[in-house]
């Protein structure tokens, strides 16, 4: 996976040099901050042109169209096992909340010691939380009993993972777009198993010849070996994954996950049959998407084979 700067430092010039060349470009914009960059148009038409073609190859399955704002509340966020699992990636939304001294007192640390963080202790906690996926908001909204067909919902937001990176396909704040399913366990396996076929379908129709590996979330800590194990050996999590960065480390951007009961016991969610629901989800890194088609096809959009621009409805 393209996915740790741990490697060889020819792999962590791969990330420098893919970088260069998609700031050259004018692809990419540097914010100063690794895994946080502005995108131009030609980027952002790349991504429309997919949303837009995964959502007519969905459409089938006649999802609901949701959209839900890139934070969670913060009570909904503590409901799920995210800050044990994934303590390290989460974000959390802090703001000043003090009286007119307080605020002298933080502006006096902040002018002493800008780069020493020492005026953020002067920060509260508010009541949301950066969002560590599109789907998160989607299992509070759905608590109580499912229709008999279930519940399909297509999503697509900014998520937050803190988790700075010189690979330009890591990055801190990126879209996902996701079709999720909320029902018995066989309508989960159902959709996972569908999206496992029609995702490489998207993907490979792009000119992205992905590979489909069996993988693990990142758990963190020292449990985190033994969930990692147990995801895998119960088949939870499948990645399509391509060179981006290096042929010996290929980047996800895409993932099949089923979640089994997890969400629909943390939030009271049941199926018609009044059990517990099951979940599923097929994602897609957006900006990962475009990264591969870039370094397959080129820079130059116009330059790409006919019928990919056709998919993608990206004119010349």
């Amino acid at each position: 996976m393209c996915n740790s700067d741990h490697g060889s430092s020819s792999l962590t010039e791969a990330y420098h040099s893919f970088t260069r060349e998609l700031v050259a470009a004018g692809l990419l914009v540097p914010s100063g901050q690794k895994g946080v960059f502005g995108r131009s148009g030609v980027f952002e038409a790349v991504i429309t042109g997919f949303e837009a073609y995964v959502t007519r190859m969905g459409a089938p399955t006649h999802p609901e169209a949701m959209s839900f704002p890139p934070v969670l509340n913060r009570a909904h966020y503590l409901k799920t096992d995210h800050i044990h699992n994934f303590p390290n990636l989460m974000g959390s939304v802090h703001s000043f909340s003090g009286n007119d001294r307080e605020q002298a007192e933080m502006i006096r640390k902040l002018d002493a010691s800008p780069d020493s963080g020492d005026w953020t202790r002067d920060l509260s906690p508010t009541g949301v939380m950066l969002a560590p996926a599109a789907c998160y908001p989607l299992y509070p909204a759905s608590a109580g009993t499912l229709d008999p067909k279930g519940r399909t919902v297509e999503l697509s937001s900014y998520v937050f993972r803190h988790e700075p990176s010189d690979d330009p396909a890591r990055l801190q704040i990126f879209r996902m777009r996701e079709f999720v399913r909320l029902g018995t366990p066989a309508q989960a396996q159902a959709h996972r198993d569908h999206w496992l076929k029609q995702a490489r379908e998207i993907l490979v129709s792009l000119g992205l010849e992905v590979q489909v590996v069996v993988a693990n979330d990142p758990f963190f800590g020292r449990g985190g070996k033994l969930r990692k194990a147990t995801q895998r050996e119960q088949d939870l999590k499948h990645e399509f994954v391509i060179p981006i960065c290096s042929s010996e480390n290929p980047t996800a951007i895409a993932s099949c996950n089923y979640h089994l009961e997890s969400f629909g016991a943390k939030f009271g969610i049941q199926s018609s049959d009044g059990q517990t629901a099951h979940s599923s989800c097929v994602g897609f890194g957006l900006e990962r998407v475009a990264l591969a088609l870039f370094r397959t096809h080129g820079l130059e959009t116009r330059a790409w084979p006919a019928a990919v621009r056709d998919l993608l409805r990206i004119e010349t």
